[in-house]
């Protein structure tokens, strides 16, 4: 493959070529400003198309990846501040906890949920020396609710400087903000993720050998309908969501509630199998027919905490589910 200069950027097939080597990392990059993986998609796409109309405008000053970052995240700040859209979250406290003894309620299709992300999808690069937050780290489902929290330009200067390691004035530049805006935004920004976040960041501290356990008891638990052995695995304070249904719960008792009444019906009803999704304990949840054949009903991710499971994240998107699974 050619240089990337002048000679070929007129160039269709190697213009493609060489901006298809930055595909995974800007895809990942969109997904933490978005929030949501088909959002992110079409961020790139867009970005990839401005990228091409705009080919004149690289001067083969800096990189190529430098540049694309730099559009794929006006990209995203120009759909955000068009959007107007609200926090994604996996659980909204405009609807209260569920009651476990009712039906779930039915899906809210709105712009408002976290979605997942395949861990497949990420960058084998290398983490910069200078970052914050791991590429792993960025990816898992406390970080990004907490991400949420944050105006998108802070999200943006945050993920720009702690994420993917770039300096104070190459961010600005991005932005085409002032080194201070970029540095006041970056501490607010930080002040927020640590309230959020606190020493959690996502990922489970239980030995894996005991995670292993604990993860088997589990898919036994839904697998034979044990409502017993389920609620055992939980955390006091566990918290249920199924996003794009507003229903959620929490506590180890509404849960388990939920469980008898709505979900453990019978055994061989559920069977689940292991997926690797945002870089946590993550399943495909099938569903028998009446044919006794199982088909794909939803994701589940789950949150490990103090050798107990601390939450239970079921996505049952069928959009989601048929692309992810």
């Amino acid at each position: 493959m050619r240089d990337f200069n002048s000679e070929t950027l007129n160039s269709q097939e190697d213009f493609t070529a060489h901006v298809e080597t930055h595909r995974r990392e800007l895809l990942v990059h969109c997904y933490r400003m978005m929030g949501s993986v088909l959002d992110a998609e079409d961020m790139l796409q867009e970005t990839f198309l401005r990228a091409w109309q705009k080919r004149d405008s690289f001067r083969g000053t800096g990189t190529l990846r430098s540049w694309l970052y730099r559009i794929a995240t006006n990209v995203c700040l120009d759909t955000l501040d068009k959007q107007k859209a609200p926090k994604r979250s996996l659980q909204h406290t405009d609807y209260p906890p569920a009651d476990p003894n009712a039906p779930f309620a039915p899906p809210v299709m709105e712009p408002v949920w976290l979605e997942p992300f395949p861990d497949a999808w990420l960058p084998a690069d290398e983490d910069s020396p200078e970052v914050r937050y791991t590429q792993q780290e960025s990816i898992r489902l406390a970080f990004l609710t907490a991400l949420q929290q944050l105006a998108p330009r802070q999200r943006a200067v945050l993920l720009m400087r702690d994420v993917l390691g770039l300096r104070a004035a190459e961010t600005a530049e991005f932005l085409g903000d002032s080194v201070s805006s970029v540095n006041s935004a970056l501490y607010r920004a930080r002040q927020v993720l640590d309230e959020e976040l606190g020493t959690n960041k996502g990922k489970s501290k239980t030995p894996e050998g005991e995670l292993r356990a604990l993860l088997e008891r589990y898919v036994d638990a839904w697998q034979n309908a044990d409502v017993d052995a389920f609620t055992a695995l939980l955390r006091e304070d566990a918290l249920f969501t199924m996003p794009p249904s507003s229903t959620w719960y929490q506590g180890r008792e509404n849960i388990g509630l939920a469980a008898r009444n709505l979900l453990f019906l019978d055994a061989g009803l559920w069977r689940l199998e292991a997926l690797e999704l945002n870089d946590q304990a993550a399943y495909t949840l099938l569903q028998r027919t009446e044919g006794g054949a199982y088909v794909p009903f939803a994701l589940m991710v789950l949150d490990v905490d103090d050798d107990a499971i601390s939450g239970i994240t079921v996505f049952t998107n069928p959009q989601i589910v048929n692309k992810l699974q």
